[in-house]
């Protein structure tokens, strides 16, 4: 494996506690900042399922704290491995005031 990851040709994701030694906890907003993300990078959220859990959302949502419809994706094993993808992912607790109350993440993901 380690030959892999210096192989020129060969990037290795990086794995990424949301939240650090809190977790996925109400004030995490503001973690993701002054870190790289990269696309094929993995966030693990840790929290406890029977008070959280963990949307991928829209910027508009992750904005206004307002879910409408169908979450793209729903999470709430309370150790949830989600591999980066795209330009842009954001994410909430649905849990009433909880994305108010700062529990939300935007990543800007580099390719």
């Amino acid at each position: 494996m380690l030959l892999l990851c210096l192989s020129p040709t060969v990037v290795c994701a990086k794995e990424w506690i949301v939240g650090d030694d809190k977790g996925w906890s109400l004030g995490v907003s503001g973690w993701e900042k002054g870190k790289n993300f990269s696309s094929g990078d993995v966030l693990v959220f840790n929290y406890d399922p029977k008070m959280h859990n963990v949307l991928e959302v829209s910027t508009g949502e992750y904005e206004s704290c307002k879910f409408i419809g169908v979450p793209s994706r729903r999470y709430n094993s309370g150790h949830d491995r989600i591999q980066l993808l795209g330009t842009l992912a954001s994410y909430v607790c649905e849990t009433p005031v909880h994305c108010d109350r700062g529990m939300k993440i935007h990543i800007p993901i580099q390719n």
